[in-house]
């Protein structure tokens, strides 16, 4: 599927009508010719859209290695075919049918030691890599603390131990989160001390008794809102203190959404954060959401995301070949959105809503609706009447009639998500950003088409008309083919909702009218 079938009333674009201006030679696409490249991560979301621009924009890759976990009885050719047979890859397939043959799969464990990889491998590695973008991440906020420590900290040191032996080694970028130091409020692009030196981390959690690291997480976690922010936190201490002599960038995205408008507009393979909210309200589950409507939503396309990811390994590239780093630390990028492009919180879940109405789901459960609270008492009255009532009234209907009760279920799942996600929608924080603008700059014409990443330039509405349809076809499943019905279902539902509002006033009047009459009878 094209990127323009999410389009309405055209089947051309203005990129496919510039793909073939002359903007002359790409310097970024010259810097990874005949590379090889080792990427972790890769079947994460933004590990398969880097893929995909890789090899779709630097065409010239000689080989592109991806390290991932052994898995029984598939062998990695069935692996590649597997994740590579989604619509995400369909305009590389077109360019280049065969481009699965520059893939190889190198079997490995990010948390163990010299990362599971064979002798081998590991040699392969170490005479032919010269690129490495490590995405590799544990990224449950509510996982446990030793987990979270072996893959996002003891797995940044060995990755860097394996990029230390990289003989060819021209650029190394460790991917982190702009949320990684959440403790403060104005966040720059530098390092900030570690809540805990990373190496001795290590050392306590490998040391020491499951149940007592457990017990001593809250008092480890301090400020920090998770085991996620936290060891990404202690993460970027490791690649401060192990990173000298090499040519390392840290670099730091804000809540990745899903694509702008390449491979596919509105592609996203996942329901984390924001998109959770979307797609909770669009069939009618979630109804109320906490967060500071005026705050801003810190939110970057995960298409634009790679984009300066590639383009911050080409500039360390480039800088280590004019002169190899000393003991500077590695620079740092803000990839975020409020400073160029600000959107508040209320802002996004309108635009959501404007472009939703139009195309609603066939899986409605129910109609739309979705309160912006703003404090925790707000949120639990507005919770206890718009989920827990009708989950129990549901449920209980459900068990009279001999089916299976899931309602509960289901919004003890939400108010955990919305816990998670409130952390980050009732802050504020105020991001800089000069080294990512300052990247831009250095790049030529052609590298500012093939990759551009300036978020000034995101039309917010035309993102959202795409995001809405991106999210009911790729993680609904529901064609747009289908928006008649869905459109349809929507008003049967509205008129459900309306004549349950009148039952249930009518029944409350009622009842009033009878405690009423009681009492001045009495």
């Amino acid at each position: 599927m094209s990127v323009t079938t999410l389009k309405e009333g055209s089947d051309i674009t203005f990129s496919d009508m510039v793909d073939e201006m002359d903007f002359g030679e790409s310097e970024i696409e010259k810097s990874f010719s005949g590379a090889s490249v080792l990427l972790t991560g890769g079947t994460g979301f933004l590990g398969k859209l880097l893929v995909e621009k890789l090899l779709r924009s630097c065409p010239g890759i000689k080989k592109l290695y991806l390290l991932a976990r052994p898995k029984k009885n598939k062998d990695p050719i069935k692996r590649l075919q597997e994740q590579f047979d989604d619509v995400l890859y369909d305009k590389l397939r077109k360019i280049q049918p065969d481009f699965i043959d520059k893939i190889q799969v190198v079997e490995g464990e990010i948390s163990q030691t010299n990362l599971g990889i064979s002798e081998q491998d590991r040699q392969m590695i170490t005479d032919e890599v010269e690129f490495i973008f490590h995405g590799a991440a544990t990224v449950r906020f509510d996982e446990a603390l030793k987990t979270a420590v072996s893959i996002n900290v003891r797995g940044s040191r060995e990755m860097l131990a394996l990029a230390r032996s990289c003989s060819k080694l021209r650029a190394y970028v460790h991917i982190s989160t702009a949320y990684s130091n959440c403790t403060q409020k104005e966040i720059e692009e530098r390092f900030y001390d570690s809540p805990l030196d990373g190496d001795k981390l290590i050392d306590l959690v490998e040391n020491m008794d499951e149940n007592v690291i457990k017990n001593i997480t809250p008092g480890l976690l301090g400020d920090y809102p998770n085991t996620y922010a936290y060891t990404k936190a202690v993460a970027e201490d490791i690649v401060r203190k192990h990173s000298t002599g090499l040519p390392v960038v840290l670099f730091r995205p804000s809540i990745v959404i899903a694509t702008a408008e390449e491979p596919v507009a509105g592609w996203i393979d996942n329901v984390y954060g924001p998109t959770g909210v979307v797609v909770g309200a669009a069939v009618g589950l979630l109804r109320v959401i906490n967060c500071e409507v005026r705050a801003a939503a810190d939110l970057v396309p995960g298409d634009m995301v790679v984009r300066a990811c590639v383009a911050a390994a080409w500039r360390a590239a480039r800088g280590y070949c004019e002169h190899a780093p000393g003991d500077a630390p590695p620079l740092v990028y803000n990839y975020v959105s409020s400073p160029r492009n600000p959107l508040t919180w209320q802002q996004y879940m309108k635009l959501n809503e404007i472009q939703g109405l139009k195309v609603p789901p066939t899986q409605a459960l129910w109609c739309y609706l979705l309160v912006l609270t703003q404090t925790d008492l707000a949120y639990a009255i507005y919770s206890f009447f718009l989920h827990w009532v009708p989950a129990y009234i549901i449920d209980a209907i459900a068990v009279v009639i001999g089916k299976k009760p899931m309602l509960k279920k289901a919004y003890r799942k939400i108010e955990k998500f919305s816990a998670v996600i409130s952390y980050f929608a009732t802050r504020q924080w105020k991001f800089s950003n000069q080294n990512v603008q300052d990247l831009y700059g250095e790049m030529c014409k052609a590298d500012r088409h093939n990759f551009n990443f300036n978020m000034a330039e995101l039309d917010w509405d035309l993102y959202f008309h795409n995001h809405v349809r991106g999210i009911r076809l790729y993680l609904l499943k529901d064609p747009l083919d289908t928006v008649p019905q869905g459109l349809r279902k929507q008003n049967m539902l509205k008129l459900a909702n309306y004549l349950l509002i009148a039952v249930l006033g009518f029944v409350l009047i009622r009842v009033m009218w009878w405690i009423t009459k009681l009492v001045v009878g009495f």
